[in-house]
């Protein structure tokens, strides 16, 4: 699975850690993926979204009303 947000489409950056005595190790920033409920041509699927697509309302959830039984 790749770690790749469906919406805005931000993947891992690639850099250097770099210490007090200026040793460089290869380190890799991850997005913050969350696995959400979405609509998508009016159903319901789940997606991986970055949070700052579902903070900024780029995810549409589906809504929570359900019928109640009679």
């Amino acid at each position: 699975m790749s770690r790749v947000c469906e919406i805005c489409g931000k993947k891992p950056i690639l850099g250097y850690s770099v210490s007090h005595a200026h040793n460089k190790t290869k380190k890799r920033w991850n997005p913050n993926l969350q696995s959400v409920r979405c609509v998508v041509n009016g159903q319901p699927v789940k997606i991986r979204a970055c949070t700052s697509c579902i903070r900024s309302g780029r995810v549409v959830k589906p809504s929570r009303s359900r019928i109640a039984p009679a």
